[in-house]
């Protein structure tokens, strides 16, 4: 090994030191290129309209492919995990109303971007000068290729992060950045003949392995979808309101799943209280100071009322 070698080792292991110190659960790092291989398949999802009306998923076709167009001078790709599966689940039974798990705490992205922060800061103190920028959903960065090309998991079945210690319920966060870094490679794919995910999805929407029609998922319908929900997905939503977890509960790999040691992701005392009736029922005040922090104010309270009146019997 060579003396840049040693220097670029040592450099990636300082990074994932601190990852770890702030609170990230898993850092990996991969080498800043353009994604070959994935170009032809957006392209084809794009094509299909596999997006519906995310028009964002469309634009900078370019950049979502090329992190040198993000960041000049891109050389390395910094991914971090940060658990959400919670230490205590709402009821789920069949005539609950449900939520996904991501959203029972404070809205991931002040989370994970405090967190980055903290960690970019880290190394631009000890390593020196770094031309980086954080990314958690806010530009168009292909966030599970990066963080399975840095060894972080594999992409499965129903086209989220699996990760063989703590299953899927990860918050995925990015530094692009100029330094040049030990990379980590990518793991095998551990899904086997496994079909759950595809077997459970109430609407269809993993329409073949590793292929998620976006537009027919609902969590697509629930929080990306402004108008009136189409009449085929009536009766279809086995009561979750806001996103879905159905792919992932049902994942033989989340029985590994532990409870997050976050405390900005725990269940609100409001939302342990809620009720069906006060789903129902819930007036926009009630939202508005409720949901003030978390996820949900991104559906705003006349698409929570939506939701809720369509999986009404």
């Amino acid at each position: 090994m060579t003396t840049d070698d040693l220097i670029r080792q040592e450099r990636s292991n300082l990074i994932k030191r601190r990852a770890q110190e702030v609170g990230f659960d898993f850092c990996g790092i991969s080498r800043a290129e353009f994604l070959e291989q994935e170009a032809p398949r957006l392209e084809k999802w794009l094509a299909l309209n596999h997006h519906g009306q995310m028009s964002y998923m469309a634009n900078h076709f370019d950049m979502r492919l090329d992190p040198g167009k993000l960041v000049e001078g891109a050389r390395s790709v910094i991914s971090v995990l940060l658990n959400y599966y919670p230490a205590k689940t709402l009821p789920e039974s069949r005539d609950d109303i449900k939520i996904s798990k991501y959203a029972y705490g404070k809205d991931y992205h002040f989370v994970l971007k405090e967190k980055l922060q903290a960690l970019m800061e880290a190394i631009s103190a000890e390593i020196g000068e770094v031309n980086g920028r954080i990314f958690v959903d806010s530009a168009p960065v292909m966030d599970k290729v990066w963080a399975a090309r840095s060894g972080l998991g594999w992409v499965g079945r129903h086209s989220n992060l699996l990760n063989r210690d703590m299953g899927s319920f990860f918050f995925i966060g990015e530094i692009i950045c100029d330094l040049d870094l030990a990379h980590d490679g990518p793991v095998k794919d551990y899904c086997g003949t496994c079909t759950k995910c595809l077997d459970a999805c109430p609407t269809d929407a993993i329409i073949e392995p590793y292929v998620v029609d976006g537009s027919k998922c609902v969590s697509y319908y629930t929080i990306e979808l402004k108008e009136a929900i189409p009449e085929e997905a009536r009766g279809k939503f086995e009561n979750w309101i806001f996103g879905c977890d159905i792919c992932q509960d049902v994942c033989p790999w989340n029985r590994f799943a532990k409870p997050n040691t976050t405390s900005a992701f725990s269940l609100s005392t409001g939302l342990e209280e809620f009720t069906k009736r006060d789903w129902e029922e819930i007036t926009e005040e009630v939202f508005a100071e409720l949901f003030r922090k978390s996820p949900l104010k991104r559906t705003k309270y006349a698409g929570l009322k939506r939701n809720i009146e369509f999986i009404k019997p």
